[in-house]
């Protein structure tokens, strides 16, 4: 393999977006981040200019111009025509002749195994879960919020522990220790006044998701609301994680499971111990771990598996991203 084998991988969330230029031997030539992706609020031009920025900045620390693949895991590309509609995107701005697109969960998976083969479940901002095989299999979910069926990302266990709260205060409810922790995270007294500051946004919509934490605290300190909901988000996230086996024929084979994004990656002992016990029930082949790997890194490893690069290849990539040097590139 020449150097025009390069790959452009590209790592895009919405609140950032990671680039990596790899060259045909592995060796990471330029890495660079810009801003996050979000083309249901900006639109899809205006979500690929930021992603642009940051690659023009990879390209010239680099020193190319193009390269041979594109790998591109965006957030929001949830439907397999939005993929196709954001790989023309990146197609009409020739970074390189073969563009591929895939949701953002992919490269989480792929990051964190030395196969194509796997499950992943991301639990951030929303919960989104993926599968593959190396013969090219998939099992996804469209992770839309609610109306796709998904519960327990960080935003949806702030609304539920608000909504528990709430009515523990007024009678509705049981009592539960969140009436007191989550209006005092925002200097409040009562649920009462969180509640009027966030309706009328004395307290930013935005830093509701500063709740999740106080959540799985107000959790570990042993009260039984925030511990259901621990506990409701733990068999969510195996739910998720066994239909994906499931469908891809993997729940009889020693499979690993990789778990991802803030809220996983916090690792609270109740919401870990929860999924393993779960997991060794419902998939006992199962190998669950959790990913602290850059997701950049999934992405060239997917560009490469493409390109058919040589084992050694993906272990350079994987060296440099694993174990970087202190000056970075």
């Amino acid at each position: 393999m020449g150097m025009t084998a390069r790959v452009l991988a590209v790592d895009a969330g919405n609140s950032k977006t990671d680039v990596a230029v790899v060259a045909a031997d592995g060796t990471v030539l330029a890495t660079a981040r810009g801003g996050g992706f979000r083309p249901p609020v900006v639109g899809v031009a205006a979500a690929v200019d930021k992603v642009a920025e940051a690659v023009e900045r990879a390209f010239a620390a680099a020193g190319v111009r193009s390269v041979d693949r594109v790998s591109a895991c965006l957030a929001n590309a949830d439907f397999p025509f939005e993929e196709e509609q954001l790989a023309a995107a990146l197609h009409a701005r020739a970074w390189g002749a073969d563009v591929e697109v895939r949701n953002d969960t992919f490269a989480l998976l792929r990051a964190g195994v030395t196969e194509p083969r796997g499950v992943a479940v991301v639990c951030g901002a929303g919960i989104n879960c993926v599968g593959m095989r190396p013969d090219g299999r998939t099992a996804r979910f469209p992770a839309l919020g609610r109306i796709s069926g998904d519960w327990g990302g960080g935003w949806g266990l702030a609304e539920e522990a608000l909504w528990h709260a709430a009515r523990a205060e007024d009678g509705r409810g049981e009592p539960t220790a969140l009436a007191h922790t989550l209006p005092a995270h925002f200097g409040h007294g009562t649920m009462l006044a969180l509640i009027q500051a966030l309706h009328l946004e004395q307290v930013p919509p935005a830093r509701r998701h500063e709740l999740t934490p106080v959540l799985f605290a107000t959790a570990a300190d042993g009260d039984p609301v925030a511990r259901a909901i621990v506990d409701r988000l733990a068999d969510e996230v195996v739910t998720m994680a066994t239909v994906a086996l499931t469908r891809l024929d993997l729940l009889e084979e020693e499979t690993p499971v990789l778990l991802g994004g803030g809220v996983l990656a916090a690792q609270h002992p109740q919401l870990n111990d929860g999924i393993r016990e779960l997991l060794t029930a419902r998939a006992p082949k199962a190998a669950p771990r959790v990913v602290t790997a850059s997701p950049v890194l999934g992405a060239a490893l997917l560009g490469l598996d493409r390109v058919g690069a040589e084992t050694e290849v993906h272990d350079r990539v994987r060296a440099h991203f694993e174990h970087p040097s202190p000056s970075g590139v």
